[in-house]
């Protein structure tokens, strides 16, 4: 037999408060379903099948009513030790909490935002964000607390990233004041060939044709650590710009919810275009919390919560 801790948290990041009903379904590498079934704890262990084979990659859901369901898999078993999986549970009407991301905090951690600005005009665009377009601010914070978990050989990719392309009296072609999906931003040059050093170590895939999903791009690197929920960085070196006396090109970070490029097309970018709608900051956050918690690295902690 082998043996999984399930172990369910909420949007802040806490185990998820009692009492509740949780609705837990285990699935079998053979597609057999081996649990359907509720419980009222959020730390709850199983004794389930050892096939040494692939029928030991598991797929696990978990949801209670009100919110959103959220699963993991493969989660690959053992007879040999205990497997622990932490999955989140968000409202079905997610509430972003900024209590912890006010502009004075998030000035002082990611100083790019406050660049090019007085620090009242820095305060006035952060805090209209936050006041009309949560979701945009989330996706910032989203991208700059996965940033801040990639090491690249020297430093992360926040350390080149100098100043965020704001509103319409800096956008140069091609860019967009920050979305919920993403933001453009003047990086240090240097940058593109760290992650071209990264991606010869493994640690990511050029895309193809990047200027076909990303107007106007001549590179583009997505990370490939996860299976859901990667940081992808796009450059757009024909848009140059000085910043402090360094010489600078326009980045797009984004984070797509899939790591496959086709998954990514099939069921991400056509669907979005559909129904005219962008990526959820709310679902990346709680897709790239439970990949970091399955791949054992510092909990993504972005100053924000889901209430």
């Amino acid at each position: 037999m082998s043996k999984l801790r399930l172990r369910i948290f909420d949007g802040t990041r806490r185990p998820f408060a009692l009492p509740a009903q949780f609705l837990v379904r285990i699935v079998d590498g053979n597609q057999h379903q081996l649990v359907w079934q509720y419980y009222s704890s959020n730390d709850i262990s199983f004794d389930l099948p050892f096939f040494d084979n692939f029928g030991d990659n598991y797929s696990v859901l978990a949801s209670a009513n009100g919110y959103k369901q959220a699963g993991y898999q493969p989660v690959t078993l053992s007879d040999a030790y205990l497997t622990t999986l932490n999955i989140m549970l968000i409202p079905n009407t997610p509430n972003f909490n900024f209590a912890g991301g006010l502009w004075p905090a998030a000035k002082d951690t990611y100083p790019f935002l406050a660049a090019g600005a007085n620090d009242a005009k820095g305060e006035q665009r952060y805090n209209d964000l936050l006041e009309n377009k949560a979701p945009s601010l989330a996706s910032i914070h989203n991208l700059c607390e996965a940033m801040s978990q990639i090491n690249l050989a020297q430093g992360t990719p926040l350390t080149y990233i100098k100043q965020l392309i704001w509103d319409g009296d800096t956008l140069p072609p091609g860019a967009e004041p920050p979305a919920q999906d993403r933001f453009f931003a003047w990086c240090d040059t240097t940058l593109v060939d760290q992650v071209k050093q990264a991606a010869a170590k493994g640690q990511f895939a050029a895309e193809f044709d990047p200027g076909l999903l990303h107007k106007g791009a001549t590179s583009s690197w997505k990370q490939i650590l996860f299976g859901e929920a990667n940081v992808q960085l796009t450059f757009h070196e024909n848009d140059t710009a000085t910043i402090d006396g360094v010489p600078c090109v326009m980045i797009e970070p984004d984070m797509d919810y899939y790591k496959d490029p086709a998954a990514h097309v099939l069921l991400e970018v056509i669907p979005n275009a559909l129904t005219h709608t962008l990526t959820d900051p709310a679902e990346v956050y709680v897709l790239r919390w439970i990949a970091g918690q399955t791949a054992g690295i510092p909990e993504f902690a972005p100053l924000y919560t889901i209430r």
